[in-house]
């Protein structure tokens, strides 16, 4: 069974892009979308065999989430019930027969930090969400997480040690949510691997590979023995980010 996940840094322009043969390639069982910057009606863009799930920001041309699935799920759900948090589109929950699919796009410290508080409760909610789902069953969580986890996870940890998505202060987040049960799957199969999934538009960083690893899948622990492999899609433009992909059997 095939997870994709994907970045697409509004979906209307990567339809522009490619988006639709990738999707095809790909072929997932489970496609997840995040940033989609669109409301209701913009845009029908249906597959043969898929059920689509949506999740709209609230602002025009913001956020947004959306899930594409080849499984009818038992039941779906729209944000984490935290009324605060549940204006943006940034989370999709499908209950599945043996696990949980959270989909998630998690909100940018933003430049200066402006939104690092916000982002630090944010967090501290969102994990006790998945806290609660992971009681009942599993769940693989994917997304841009906006967070490189280790210096490993992008090409120039020195200079960005202050900025959004590499402060201490998400990064001790990230290590808190997998102390409490959860494993990063591209890492945990790769653990020395220098692989990106999104790169800056400006100076050409992604011809320089000048990236960063922030778009993931974690699974409960107890879900390893089922985990296949994980794979990032560096070979797949249409976005600033890539597709990244989990594969469980």
């Amino acid at each position: 069974m095939r997870l994709v996940s994907w970045n697409v840094n509004g979906l209307r322009a990567c339809v522009g892009k490619g988006f639709e043969e990738s999707f095809k390639t790909l072929d997932a069982d489970f496609f997840c979308l995040q940033e989609t910057k669109m409301q209701e009606g913009q845009l029908e863009l249906a597959f043969p065999g898929y059920h689509s799930y949506w999740n709209y920001a609230d602002k025009k041309g913001y956020s947004g989430t959306a899930i594409y699935t080849k499984h009818q799920p038992l039941s779906v759900s729209y944000g984490i019930g935290i009324d605060e948090h549940d204006h943006e589109g940034r989370v999709i929950t499908l209950e599945m027969e043996d696990f949980y699919l959270v989909t998630c796009y998690t909100p940018n410290s933003q430049d200066g930090l402006k939104r690092l508080d916000y982002r630090m409760k944010w967090e501290d909610d969102f994990r006790a969400y998945l806290m609660k789902l992971d009681e009942k069953k599993p769940v693989i969580i994917c997304g841009d997480l906006n967070v490189a986890h280790e210096e490993i996870d992008l090409k120039n940890p020195k200079t960005n040690r202050r900025n959004a998505g590499f402060t201490d202060e998400e990064r001790e987040k990230m290590t808190t949510l997998l102390g409490k049960g959860f494993t990063d799957s591209f890492r945990k199969k790769y653990p020395k691997q220098v692989t990106y999934s999104w790169w800056s538009y400006r100076f050409h960083a992604r011809e320089k590979n000048a990236g960063w690893r922030i778009d993931y899948f974690l699974y409960s622990n107890r879900m390893e023995e089922r985990i296949k492999d994980a794979k990032i899609h560096t070979e797949i433009m249409g976005s600033d980010h890539c597709p990244v992909e989990l594969e469980i059997s």
